[in-house]
């Protein structure tokens, strides 16, 4: 190629070129507990900025890829994963133990909302099933039969979810 031809091409190689970094993202929450993402800082939108979770420790598996997050395979794991999110007041821990199949926008949406209303209540007590004395994950680790549900008591009310087995974890079902 001539010298000429490669001088023509430089000025496309300029407009090519990546566009500058654009500001960056604060996540902050407002005085009514909602998430909000905004370019301007927290503290100019009244509001709280939200720290970056602690990075979570995983088991991995020689030949295998590390997990991001282990999944509950007991009842006893189950219960100990709700008790955590209810200390981290976090509702997308929750969220996470929750199988979302056949959710739409809306109905996940107002679970989540659910969720962290439920989570900035004190936890006052967990049980498998219908009866506290018949809980898995107080006789075996949970690792033989499971409840079918699992019942929380908060400060101001509580909530049911419905627990299914799905490929060797057991997940949550929102009830309400």
């Amino acid at each position: 190629m001539r010298p000429s031809a490669l001088l023509l091409l430089l000025p496309l190689c300029l407009l090519a070129r990546p566009a500058h970094a654009q500001d960056p993202i604060h996540h902050c929450v407002d005085t009514h507990g909602n998430p909000l993402f905004t370019d301007q800082p927290c503290a100019s939108q009244q509001a709280s900025p939200v720290q970056a979770p602690a990075p979570v420790a995983s088991v991995a598996t020689p030949g295998l890829p590390t997990p991001l997050q282990r999944c509950a395979s007991t009842a006893a794991e189950l219960r100990q994963r709700v008790i955590d999110a209810f200390a981290a007041r976090d509702p997308n821990e929750l969220a996470g133990l929750m199988l979302w199949h056949g959710y739409g926008h809306v109905s996940a949406v107002d679970d989540i909302r659910a969720l962290a209303r439920l989570v900035r209540q004190p936890l006052l007590e967990i049980h498998f099933g219908g009866d506290p004395g018949d809980d898995p994950a107080s006789a075996d680790g949970g690792a033989a039969a499971v409840a079918d549900e699992l019942q929380l008591r908060t400060g101001d009310d509580g909530a049911r979810f419905a627990i299914t087995r799905q490929a060797g974890c057991l997940w949550l079902r929102y009830g309400g």
